[in-house]
């Protein structure tokens, strides 16, 4: 359990609070380019660290993220006109570049310099491989972004998609770096079979497990943290899942199939609301079409239709009000749970815990070290920051981002980080093995 203060620490982020800074401290991927396709376009509302935004793309094709506040007398940049390179407010005309300088000023007499004084609130932003990246720090002059491997590939690599979900960062965040989950909440409960769930996937998805109880081994990294829960597979036989946590919202579960590198992240709108992220990538090759289906899996009901609030964007209409689409009867004799989608699932019990947990009332078990050790990766930086000014792991080192995670069967007693080992850097000096390659050379540690 966590004392009241340390929660506090670990789950507010509004401006001024400990990981609030702290996560002002690292570049954020917040949109995707292609809901900025078109210069000029229509502005979107945004959400940030409990901060009300406004997201454009201007006339020359760069992103601009200013505060929805117009600073002459408070009304919404929303409804501005984007137009030759800046925001028009439309109440009286003041217009703002993405630098957040006023650079016309047509209520006030031609000779005035007065536009050169006012500024509004501004972000940079980077685009890469489809995403829009912003920094909301202190520094003049931003750190490198990270070099996670789906960031430094060709785009044709990469499938995305990003859903909204009403509870606390941290509880998305924990969902991604417990394994112990997968052999309750995703099992299927028939031995063959996809328990049929929603959307095209092998059958492997929600595996049956013959071991619940994962025997776990947690160590820090460069970046974070990283565990291997070891199942027993059968006798002598030992089945290894290597995850990442990637400072500071960055989870890396363990790939389905030697054909992905997977990777979620989770951005705080608020305290009580958060954008998940989900990203596939193969380092050797483009994704093909038939591939991406089965990579992000698509959930029943589809999309909320979009509005001017902000936490319409990317809403999924399964929510607590039609029981994410629940079937008990498929709960019965097909799925461990009756929710039809490994996303939904993981959705309905997180949402279920209410906006922020009380982890002063948890009793948790050996199965949660690496939540256990994460948090306290969490707490100790955004306290030190605060404390020390010291800057938190990974915001000047981008290389230690070059991380993938891994799943393997070996003979029991086999170190899992030697036999796992090749496996969980990205960008080595040796190109990425083919499938085929890893599962010969797994054969080859196993024997």
């Amino acid at each position: 359990m966590l004392s009241k203060e340390d929660n506090e620490v670990l789950t507010h982020v509004g401006p001024g609070t400990p990981m609030g800074d702290l996560m002002r401290q690292y570049w954020m991927p917040i949109y995707l380019s292609t809901d900025l396709e078109k210069p000029d376009n229509k502005p979107h509302r945004i959400k940030l660290l409990h901060e009300n935004l406004i997201v454009f793309r201007n006339t020359s094709g760069e992103v601009g993220l200013l505060s929805e506040v117009c600073p002459h007398r408070g009304a919404s940049l929303y409804w501005s006109r984007n137009e030759q390179d800046g925001l028009r407010c439309v109440y009286h005309g003041w217009k703002y570049d993405i630098t957040g300088q006023c650079v016309d000023m047509p209520s006030e007499p031609a000779a005035s310099n007065f536009k050169d004084k006012v500024h509004a609130g501004a972000y940079p932003c980077q685009e890469r491989n489809g995403i829009v990246w912003t920094y909301m720090g202190p520094r003049k002059t931003p750190p490198p972004l990270p070099e996670l491997e789906f960031n430094m590939l060709p785009p044709e690599h990469v499938v995305i998609r990003r859903d909204m979900q009403d509870s606390n960062w941290v509880q998305g965040l924990e969902g991604n770096i417990d394994s112990s989950h997968l052999s309750f909440l995703h099992t299927r409960l028939e031995a063959t079979g996809n328990a049929e769930f929603y959307g095209e996937g092998p059958a492997t998805r929600g595996l049956f497990y013959n071991d619940p109880a994962p025997k776990m081994e947690v160590t820090n990294t460069d970046a974070g943290v990283m565990y291997a829960a070891g199942r027993v597979e059968e006798p002598g036989k030992v089945y290894w899942r290597v995850t990442q946590f990637l400072m500071p919202f960055y989870g890396m579960f363990a790939p389905v199939s030697l054909e992905e590198c997977p990777l979620q992240w989770w951005i705080p709108l608020d305290d009580n609301s958060v954008m998940k992220w989900d990203i596939r990538w193969n380092p050797s090759r483009p994704i093909r079409e038939e591939e991406k289906k089965s990579l992000i899996l698509e959930d029943p009901g589809g999309w909320v239709d979009w509005t001017a609030d902000a936490k319409t964007h990317w809403q999924l209409k399964a929510n607590a009000d039609n029981e994410y689409l629940n079937e008990y009867d498929a709960q019965l004799d097909k799925r461990f749970s009756g929710i039809p989608s490994i996303n939904l699932q993981d959705k309905a019990v997180l949402e279920s815990m209410g906006h922020i947990v009380d982890r002063t009332i948890e009793h948790l078990g050996t199965s949660d070290a690496m939540i256990i050790r994460t948090r306290r990766r969490l707490i100790n930086a955004a306290i030190a920051l605060r404390d020390h000014g010291t800057v938190p792991p990974g915001v000047d080192d981008p290389q230690v981002y070059r991380r993938r995670t891994a799943t393997a069967i070996l003979d029991e007693g086999v170190d899992w980080q030697v036999g796992a080992g090749p496996y969980l850097e990205a960008f080595t000096d040796t190109p990425v093995l083919s499938a085929e390659a890893q599962q010969a050379s797994l054969r080859v540690k196993q024997s």
